[in-house]
């Protein structure tokens, strides 16, 4: 298993269904984890408060809290970004508003954190890891069909991941993106009862690869968007 003892990682995003199984999968594997929160009752419901630094409220579409955030890190390792949101809308029924809050929810949030925890990393000079999320209609546009303003902020994540790549990879940061496509989870799952549950990828299956990106194990890959789909 890999070791991270001594390792700081951020995880925004760690207080949800996948965050949480991420945070778990490095809390095992010796990390110490700081995990931003935004509302205060989620962060008290957290099963793994105790064990991890919640940092909060933090906005991450603001400058000054994402900045916050990393600046309280001290010695970063890893920044990984889960925090996002997902809206069904169609075209024709996506307004402007709906349009940038997806932006903001999904590239905004990822962008800023992604600056600031390359900002952190250099300060160490010792390299580190970024692991961002992408989507599997940000890879298969087609898959976006009535939920287009969700799937091109997704893509824009994409983007983002391997132009940064690019940008810091003879500083030994290197940076990453899992593409899921439909998560199991409990919000999922009633969402859509008739669904094939059994094909979708199971949380603690992405946290896996998420853990092996980010980790020190991983010395050669970098730019990729790793497609995280399960049977489905």
């Amino acid at each position: 298993m890999t070791d991270y003892h001594g390792r700081t990682v951020v995880v925004t995003g760690g207080t949800g269904a996948l965050g949480r199984a991420v945070v778990e999968a490095l809390l095992a594997r010796g990390a110490a984890c700081v995990v931003p929160f935004i509302v205060p009752a989620e962060a008290a419901q957290f099963p793994l408060r105790d064990r991890v630094t919640l940092v909060g409220p933090a906005d991450l579409v603001s400058e000054t809290d994402v900045a916050r955030i990393y600046d309280s890190v001290g010695a970063l390792w890893a920044s990984v970004h889960l925090a996002g949101g997902f809206a069904m809308t169609t075209v024709g029924d996506t307004k402007r508003v709906d349009i940038l809050k997806m932006l903001e929810m999904n590239l905004v949030t990822c962008h800023l954190c992604c600056a600031a925890a390359v900002r952190a990393l250099r300060r160490t000079g010792q390299g580190g890891r970024i692991v961002n999320v992408a989507a599997r209609p940000a890879l298969e546009p087609r898959l976006a069909a009535g939920m287009a303003a969700y799937g091109a902020s997704k893509a824009a994540v994409a983007a983002l991941t391997e132009a940064l790549a690019e940008e810091v990879a003879g500083e030994g940061i290197l940076i990453n993106a899992v593409a899921p496509s439909i998560i199991d989870t409990p919000a999922n799952r009633a969402a859509m009862p008739k669904a094939k549950h059994d094909a979708w990828p199971k949380v603690d299956e992405i946290a896996a690869t998420i853990a092996f990106l980010a980790s020190p194990l991983n010395r050669v890959t970098r730019g990729a968007i790793v497609p995280v789909y399960g049977k489905s």
